[in-house]
């Protein structure tokens, strides 16, 4: 099976119309249909219904789409880190890593410090996300090593280090009347009136349904909790960035969050290996 072909059948089986296809292709449609009908009689498996008004995913095409898209992945992947490796053996900048705006910030800034001081350090650029993002980044070969919060994150096929775990806190407006409490529970909080839990976006841009605020960034939810407008519960060690216009309180029965700083399984970089060595002194 080749490459062509399964971007070929990816994008008809994402238009599910033989034209648009070829449009986003750039190709023309004929070269198209045959290629998916070659691919077809490769696998001895149809893959797709078609009619004169619809094209359809057969069980078997819904299963080489998802399979598809995870081989292209890697395929682009492996193209990115080839050419991040060839960068770097010229002396320019090969380390990314990837993390969530807003957490794990005074970690961070204690493993940069200690891995710069490090003979032959490499220097590192760092990503900030939104939620998620920095493991789609580190799967896709955008970045090197990544820094993952479980369990909102997944670690599934990554090579990985637990560096931390900790509880999780309500930040509330300074002044709202639970502010005095020790702790809350979870059911506390979902049932604050007025201060809806924000509503992040999907990897496609699009929002979760509910109640709460759609945000994009940490500073701007950090300044809608300030407004009244919302809460919002994250790890503990998140009380170090919060104003005076904002209040933590413990969550009691919220679950742990573990920072585990992750890195591809067949990495051969010998600055991931060393960036991840100091990760777990520190």
């Amino acid at each position: 099976m080749e490459t062509r072909e399964l971007r070929y059948f990816v994008a008809v089986a994402e238009e599910l119309h033989f034209g648009r296809a070829a449009q986003r292709l750039g190709i023309a449609q004929p070269p198209l249909s045959r290629a998916i009908q070659q691919l077809e009689r490769r696998l001895g498996a149809t893959l797709l219904d078609r009619t004169s008004r619809a094209v359809a995913l057969t069980e078997a095409g819904s299963v080489l789409l998802t399979e598809g898209r995870a081989a292209l992945d890697a395929v682009d992947a492996a193209d990115r880190r080839t050419r991040r490796a060839a960068l770097a053996a010229t002396g320019r900048p090969g380390l990314v890593l990837a993390t969530k705006a807003g957490a794990t910030s005074e970690l961070l800034a204690k493993l940069l410090d200690a891995y710069a001081a490090e003979p032959g350090a490499t220097p590192v650029d760092v990503v900030l996300c939104g939620p998620a993002e920095q493991e789609g980044l580190l799967r896709d070969g955008r970045a090197d090593v990544a820094l993952l919060h479980r369990p909102f994150d997944s670690t599934v096929g990554f090579d990985v280090e637990e560096l931390s775990t900790e509880g999780q806190v309500v930040i509330l407006p300074a002044g709202h009347p639970l502010t005095v409490r020790p702790h809350l529970h979870l059911a506390d909080v979902t049932a604050l009136p007025g201060l809806p839990l924000p509503r992040w976006p999907h990897l496609d841009g699009t929002y979760p349904p509910g109640p709460g605020p759609e945000v994009r960034d940490h500073t701007q939810l950090l300044q809608l909790v300030a407004l009244g407008r919302a809460c919002t519960i994250v790890p503990e060690s998140s009380r170090s960035q919060l104003t005076g216009d904002l209040v933590a309180v413990p969550v009691l029965d919220a679950p742990p969050v573990t920072t585990v700083i992750a890195w591809p399984p067949h990495s051969r970089s010998r600055a991931v290996a060393d960036l991840v060595r100091v990760a777990a002194r520190l």
